[in-house]
């Protein structure tokens, strides 16, 4: 019992049992004096008076040796075990401050000199480990930006289907693209919070009963939240024992069969075009039969038949092509009609563009080559001096026309075009292998104003907007997720297997009692031991108040900051999604706290989460008795907070987090390794501050 108690407690107890004991003994002498000496019996009042004054002058003097001791001895010890402690278990490489243990003799440079040698064997084995893993690292880099590129989304998840790997891609199918953190996937997450289980249990449960190791199980899926459309492939991961992971790849078909419906809809619309067209024809041959130039509706018939079977052809290919192979990069118009003018214009001929701001989508080499064999045709059989290439938004998609004054291009001309090779050297790729693979076709058209025009219509187009922020591409991953045995309850995991979600809040005002409110929350997630880099929740916050200028000067957040901001409810609402599942961690956890409890109501939920303070964990690694301020504790661990990121929530939250990590090192190396051991030694500390945990 004894030895589970402090060093300065132990101390302290020693000095009282010696006090004790001298008064005992004072009692004792002054009872064996009377007793023994009946003649003393009527002096017995002056014996306890000196017996007192003994009695108390002893006293003085223990408690004063006492606190000396307790100053210059015990108090410098405990000082140097906890930062020994710090440089032993979290790589803190700053001097040891010799200068309060100066009355230990050789102690304290004992101790700096130990501290140091382990530095420079830290530093040499750093140096080591980096020169031979430096290829390694090269290597893993690599990957991962390969991986991040992967036009798929790519997860590996554990046979729990715990997430333990995914890619940027995958994160966009999963949650929302970065606009709501909330709802981002995160490692040791399940993977049914993002996709519908069912689906994913079936495949599952069908290659684990085929028992081969090269199967896999193709499979259509959708998000629990969006209404997007993914095609899926599960592989099963090689595995000893135990529920086996797997690979499970996904693409979005959703735009394929958008792409595919646009498509019919370009050749219905077409079908329809001729089949008027026919019809007028047919007026005219009637005509034609009262006296008219039968010869000329013959050869107009005949055209449009020819062009019916055309668009018959193109129509029967279009079917037979598989979706998925229709996708193109989106281009500027602007670029692509002016590559078409560079090709294209020469001594007496002038082109004009009309991009029409929009983006297309195509075999940029191929529509140039077959556009550009369309002009010169264009050119030398009218004679014309100056084009017009204009881009309309058309038929779903858009439009690209050539368009000119003059004598028009007939059906027949068109189809010599068409045979064309688009470049010498590939004569296997023709215009009629570019209006194949686009799915498209061309005709002659006459407009308004007696100009003349070759219509091309590219069924992938999209009004030109600002160009989104780029998302960062990125891979989140950690495999000893695979192999982690994961136990139901937190009171008995152990430290490094659970989950935490470290948080901060910048608030108007220090007192939630009386009306202030959160202006800005950030958290980040530590998994597995280590902190997650690309899963952060960070948010602005109205709190439906003003915020007071003497607020504004601590965190630098005003009203216009937060003016377009969610308010209150919505943003702890997201945070709580964030959060599930995880245990809180906090610097000062019963100030957030109260922010976040008294919005439980409002959200329907409650942050019933284990709740760590790392107060509370500094007291415990470094004795009450030093000062625990987030200053004080990142200084003492050798953290460096930028003056920018020292009072922002997202700052504070990282900074947190690091020196989280950090004592979690330092309390495993005191023996403290499961959740319930360290609430027994937390709440050794209540005088400092409440444990929240029930």
């Amino acid at each position: 019992m004894i030895a589970r108690l402090g060093l300065r407690l132990r101390i302290l107890l020693f000095f009282a049992a010696l006090a004790a004991g001298v008064v005992a003994a004072v009692g004792l002498g002054i009872w064996v004096a009377v007793t023994r000496f009946p003649a003393l019996a009527d002096e017995a009042n002056a014996l306890v008076q000196i017996g007192a004054v003994a009695g108390f002058g002893s006293l003085g003097l223990i408690a004063g040796v006492w606190y000396l001791f307790d100053t210059h001895v015990a108090r410098p010890i405990d000082l140097l075990a906890g930062a020994l402690r710090a440089r032993a278990h979290s790589d803190v490489m700053q001097p040891l401050q010799v200068e309060v243990a100066q009355y230990l003799g050789d102690l304290a440079p004992a101790a700096s000199a130990a501290a140091e040698s382990l530095a420079e064997t830290r530093s040499a084995l750093a140096e080591a480990i980096g020169r031979e893993t430096a290829r390694l690292t090269a290597e893993k880099a690599r990957l991962e930006r390969l991986l991040s590129d992967v036009p798929v989304g790519v997860m590996i998840c554990a046979g729990d289907h715990q997430l333990v790997f995914y890619n940027s891609q995958a994160a966009e199918f999963l949650g929302t693209g970065g606009r709501d953190l909330a709802d981002q996937p995160g490692l040791a997450r399940s993977v049914f919070g993002y996709l519908r289980a069912g689906p994913l249990q079936d495949a599952y449960g069908r290659l684990v009963e085929t028992r081969m190791e090269d199967a896999a199980s193709d499979l259509i899926c959708t998000p629990v939240q969006g209404r997007a459309l993914l095609a899926g492939r599960m592989r099963l991961l090689a595995g000893e024992g135990g529920a086996p992971g797997y690979v499970l790849t996904l693409r979005d078909v959703t735009q394929d069969f958008a792409v595919s419906a646009r498509r019919e809809a370009f050749i219905a619309e077409a079908l329809e075009r001729i089949s008027r067209s026919v019809a007028g024809i047919a007026t005219i041959r009637e005509a034609a039969g009262e006296g008219g130039d039968a010869a000329l509706v013959a050869a107009l018939e005949a055209e449009v038949v020819a062009l019916v079977a055309l668009v018959q052809e193109v129509s029967r290919a279009n079917q037979e092509r598989r979706p998925e192979t229709l996708p193109y990069t989106m281009l500027r118009g602007e670029d692509v009609l002016d590559s078409i003018k560079a090709r294209v214009e020469g001594p007496g001929l002038a082109v004009e563009v009309s991009p029409g701001a929009l983006m297309i989508g195509c075999n940029a080499y191929e529509l140039v080559g077959f556009v550009a064999l369309l002009c010169a045709e264009v050119a030398r059989m009218s004679g014309v001096g100056s084009l017009l290439l204009r881009l309309d938004e058309e038929f779903g998609g858009a439009s690209l026309r050539v368009i000119w004054q003059g004598a028009p291009l007939t059906v027949a001309a068109l189809e010599r075009v068409l045979d064309l090779p688009l470049d010498p050297s590939l004569p296997e790729a023709t215009g009629r292998s570019f209006l194949a693979e686009h799915a498209t076709d061309v005709w002659p058209e006459v407009l308004e104003g007696g100009f003349e025009a070759v219509c091309l219509p590219i069924l992938q187009a999209r009004r030109s907007v600002r160009r989104p922020e780029p998302v960062a591409r990125r891979v989140t991953y950690d495999f000893d997720l695979l192999a982690q045995e994961r136990r139901g309850a937190v009171l008995h995991s152990a430290l490094d297997q659970l989950t935490y979600v470290v948080f901060d809040t910048e608030t108007t005002g220090l007192l939630p009692q009386q009306g202030d409110e959160v202006v800005q929350i950030a958290a980040v997630r530590i998994v597995n031991g280590r902190r997650v880099e690309g899963e952060v929740f960070n948010t602005l916050v109205h709190p439906g108040r003003t915020i007071p200028a003497a607020s504004t000067a601590v965190h630098g957040i005003s009203d216009a900051m937060v003016a377009d901001a969610p308010g209150v409810v919505e943003a702890l609402a997201r945070f709580h999604r964030f959060a599930e599942g995880s245990v809180l961690v906090a610097h000062n956890a019963p100030f957030d706290m109260a922010f976040l409890r008294r919005a439980e109501p409002a959200i329907g939920k409650r942050f019933d989460m284990p709740i760590l303070d790392t107060v509370l964990l500094s007291a415990v690694v470094f004795s009450q008795h030093e000062e625990h301020s987030l200053d004080a504790l990142t200084h003492r661990l050798g953290i460096t907070i930028s003056e920018e990121a020292r009072h922002t929530a997202l700052g504070d939250a990282v900074a947190t987090a690091d020196a989280f990590l950090k004592m979690l090192t330092m309390l495993r190396g005191r023996g403290i390794g499961t959740f319930d051991e360290v609430l027994t030694e937390v709440r050794k500390h209540g005088r400092l501050l409440r444990d929240l945990n029930a």
